[in-house]
């Protein structure tokens, strides 16, 4: 367990101190470091100062007592400028690791369609945007946190401790009849009490890891569960599924208290031993100084430095106890992170069910074909992800320009058939063969409308600064019906929401119509369109596009009169036939 902890924690942590940036990354945390020496070494200044300051007290010196408080106010001065200025240069390097690692993971997880595999192949990963989101912030500002904080502790043991040694002078203890002296007995007695309280703070709070990774789960399962519901929330009140859909909140919410208790009852615990243990700290080295002190061998000024002294070498020794918590929370932060990436690469191994290529002179059950005007699906078939085949293999041509609708009962893999197509299906075999430079678009049945302006919408996937001019996106409007909608081109709206299925799927022509691709494929495109609309619209591809091919799931009888040929798939067949015109 610790092996794969260190393991999964040196991965996450190696890369962005091993990218492009790591220069300006490095110089960054040295400056950091440093600036946290120099918290140390006045730390160590302010130490000698309790020895004078007390002293000068015991003595009623006054006129020691205006110079010594105008050196402490400057050493805290210079403190207070560089402690804030640790935390403000520690937070920009947090930043800078947060947006490397979020550029990363963002460009991981949409990569080759790896956002829909993990959904494809069911690989149980529960919400990646929070894990994107959230957890790579805590990764990155807790892993600072605690390594800092440690390489300050032990700078802080390291300084400190010598001056504890010093100041402890030797403790005679009778045993045996004799006695035994003890150098530097405070420093010894804060590394034992140190290392019991380690322990026993790992005892105390070590169920506190699993409960921190459940309740970031169950958090972020219920704040889905809500993002869901106000996507789909016109379906849901047409429903009237309010009462079940509360019923489904409430239970998830559930899972957050119920978990949430149990996370604050360890962390009562931890706080209860972690406070006595800390209670304790102050009042040790009163009672070891005390006889030193009483007995004149030590002045109230040494008796306070020695009390400091102490605190600052306890305060380093019991990092672990005080930070015990947060460890927990990183730990969990770094499996969910592991996870994720073990998932991604998982997935990112599936090789698409149907091979992409383009080219000229192709084979296809041992005949030659032309791909340079013809799209070839050369011995393509389709299984499901346990492997059953849906689809048996087959093989066409298809000329520039000429249609095919795809058909069969609901179910016999059609739009699955087209997921292989469009390579994001990850079982199956074949490959799909195009004419070179040629383009593919895809126009799935629920067309994904972007937030941002309605531009934006209509020219996806394009970036809107390479859209047409806005004559031209007002003519294929008007084109698919849409004409109202030609003077907001520029309004920034949740469009998937104010718009109706069937104007969506118009818009999604309107792409077409736009991108001018070579091939076209439509997953029941049109499918809350009438039968006059739908006429119409795929009579536009002919007349707009005339040289491109199309390729349609439907249902609809009516399509026929729209295509060429028949694709038809039943019991797992595939079966050619054309379609007779008129």
């Amino acid at each position: 367990m610790k092996t794969s902890f260190l393991r999964d924690f040196w991965r996450l942590f190696r890369g962005y101190w091993k990218s492009a940036e790591k220069k300006r990354a490095v110089g960054l945390l040295a400056v950091v470091i440093g600036l946290n020496f120099a918290m140390v070494y006045l730390l160590v200044q302010l130490n000698a100062w309790y020895n004078e300051f007390y002293n000068a007290l015991q003595a009623y010196e006054y006129g020691l007592f205006w110079p010594l408080i105008g050196k402490f106010s400057v050493l805290a001065f210079i403190y207070i400028g560089i402690a804030v200025y640790a935390i403000y240069l520690r937070q920009l390097l947090e930043l800078r690791w947060r947006t490397w690692m979020t550029g990363e993971y963002l460009g991981a997880w949409l990569k080759d369609q790896a956002h829909y595999r993990l959904q494809v192949v069911g690989s149980g990963m529960d919400n990646p945007d929070q894990r994107i989101q959230e957890d790579i912030d805590l990764f990155v500002s807790l892993t600072l946190q605690l390594l800092l904080g440690l390489l300050k502790q032990i700078t802080t043991i390291a300084a400190f401790a010598v001056v504890l040694w010093e100041l402890s002078g030797v403790l005679t203890v009778p045993f045996g009849g004799g006695t035994v002296e003890i150098h530097g007995y405070m420093l010894w007695f804060s590394l034992a009490y140190s290392a019991v309280g380690t322990v026993l703070a790992h005892v105390v709070g070590r169920k506190l890891i699993a409960l921190n990774y459940e309740q970031q789960r169950y958090e972020a399962d219920f704040r889905f569960s809500m993002a869901r519901m106000r996507e789909n929330s016109e379906s849901i009140a047409f429903y009237r599924g309010e009462g079940a859909e509360n019923a489904g909140f409430l239970e998830r919410f559930g899972h957050v208290i119920t978990n949430f208790r149990e996370l604050m009852r360890q962390t009562k615990f931890l706080n209860f031993y972690a406070n006595s243990y800390m209670q304790f700290a102050i009042i040790a080295p009163l009672i070891l100084a005390a006889p030193r002190y009483f007995g004149g061998e030590m002045a109230l000024g040494g008796l306070m430095q020695t009390v400091s002294a102490f605190g600052r070498v306890q305060d380093g020794l019991s990092y672990f106890v005080e930070a015990y918590d947060t460890i927990a929370k990183l730990v969990s932060v770094i499996h969910r992170l592991s996870g994720f990436t073990e998932h991604l690469e998982e997935v990112r191994g599936l090789a698409p069910a149907v091979r992409q290529d383009e080219g000229g002179a192709v084979e296809a059950d041992g005949a030659e074909v032309d791909a340079s005007h013809a799209l070839v699906m050369d011995g393509v078939s389709v299984r499901l992800p346990d492997d059953r085949r849906l689809v048996a293999p087959f093989s066409l041509a298809l000329p520039a320009g000429k249609r095919l609708l795809v058909t069969g009962p609901s179910g016999c893999g059609k739009s699955t058939l087209l997921r292989a197509l469009a390579g994001i299906w990850p079982f199956g075999e074949g490959r799909l063969v195009r004419p070179p430079q040629s383009r593919v678009l895809f126009l799935p049945q629920r067309p994904y409308l972007p937030l941002g302006t309605l531009r934006r919408a209509v020219v996806y996937p394009r970036p809107e600064a390479e859209a047409p001019d806005d004559a031209e996106i007002r003519r294929v409007l008007a084109l698919v019906d849409l004409a109202p909608l030609a003077d907001r081109l520029g309004d920034v709206d949740d469009w998937s929401r104010i718009l109706s299925l069937g104007e969506q799927q118009r818009i999604a022509f309107a792409r077409v119509l736009l991108a001018r691709p070579d091939w076209i494929f439509l997953d029941e495109a049109t499918s809350a369109l009438d039968e006059a609309r739908e006429a119409r619209l795929y009579d536009l591809l002919r007349s707009e596009l005339p040289n491109a091919g199309v390729v349609s799931v439907a249902h609809r009888s009516t399509l026929y009169a729209r295509h060429d040929s028949e694709l038809s798939l039943a019991d797992g067949a595939a079966v050619l036939r054309p379609i007779p015109a008129g």
